[in-house]
């Protein structure tokens, strides 16, 4: 009976196990392709804008400007819905006196193909590429904003290119981290299909990093914002906001609205030293 037992739950594990591998994909990436609401919602001026990357793939992305900024934002944005769940941010952002770019990666909202790891950074590499070129902002210019999946795609690129900032909220430190969280009693590191090594990606960014996390993230460990904090280069700073994973910056108003105003005022000043001088 004993063996019976085990062998059965030995079948079951199994069972999971492959069910888990070939469902990766679904688990990590959530778009949506309808976009009913634009900036306009918010009574703000935007280009909607469909650019390519470099391997072909169609995406789309809105551009808010904001003719007083002094940087522009791009906004790497999470693993689900598209880009209009993120107006609320866009809003905010704006308010902040940013122009802001946001994309969808490839498979979301009005993007074509399907959310790959390779694609996402090629997708982010090439809406940089898009306010260089298209829009001729210096990369001194450019924050690099990435939230939750995002972070690690915007860590990814910041590693390529050197903007202003980059700028990391609820972020994981790698896919294998973060998956040992959700199954703990899977072998992950084995049949991990997916990397985003957020952690080793930021070691290697050479420009001032930001890291907003909040202690009651339910979805990615509040002590992952701080071993990415660790691991980051000076000048740096870490933020402790509260709320959940989807909305802390909207729980933590104040707080948020106070870090962002703090670092763009750094980032002012740091901008401004010769390059030989060390930050303050």
């Amino acid at each position: 009976m004993l063996i019976s037992i085990i062998v059965v739950l030995l079948v079951a594990y199994s069972v999971w196990a492959v069910a888990l591998y070939y469902m990766q994909s679904t688990f990590l990436y959530g778009p949506v392709r309808e976009v009913p609401y634009t900036p306009d919602e918010l009574g703000l001026d935007f280009e909607n804008v469909f650019f390519k990357t470099e391997d072909g793939v169609k995406l789309n992305g809105w551009y808010v400007p904001d003719g007083n900024s002094k940087f522009t934002l791009l906004f790497c944005h999470g693993n689900g819905g598209n880009m209009m769940h993120r107006l609320d941010s866009i809003n905010f952002f704006y308010n902040l006196g940013l122009s802001c770019f946001i994309f969808d990666y490839r498979g979301y909202g009005n993007s074509g193909g399907k959310p790959t790891e390779e694609g996402t950074y090629l997708d982010a590499a090439a809406a940089y590429k898009w306010l260089t070129e298209k829009k001729n902002v210096p990369p001194e210019d450019i924050i690099l904003f990435g939230r939750s999946l995002g972070g690690s795609i915007a860590a990814q690129l910041a590693t390529k290119v050197r903007p202003a900032s980059l700028i990391i909220e609820s972020a994981f430190t790698s896919y294998a981290d973060i998956g040992r969280k959700f199954y703990p009693y899977m072998p992950v590191k084995w049949f991990a299909k997916f990397s985003y090594r957020t952690i080793d990606y930021v070691t290697g960014v050479h420009c001032p990093v930001m890291i907003i996390h909040s202690r009651n993230d339910e979805i990615v460990p509040f002590e992952f914002g701080l071993q990415l904090h660790e691991a980051v280069n000076e000048p740096n700073e870490f933020v402790e906001i509260f709320g959940s994973h989807n909305d802390g910056f909207l729980s933590s108003n104040k707080i948020y609205k106070d870090a962002w105003t703090k670092w763009l005022k750094f980032l002012e000043e740091y901008k401004a030293q010769p390059e030989s001088q060390p930050a303050s």
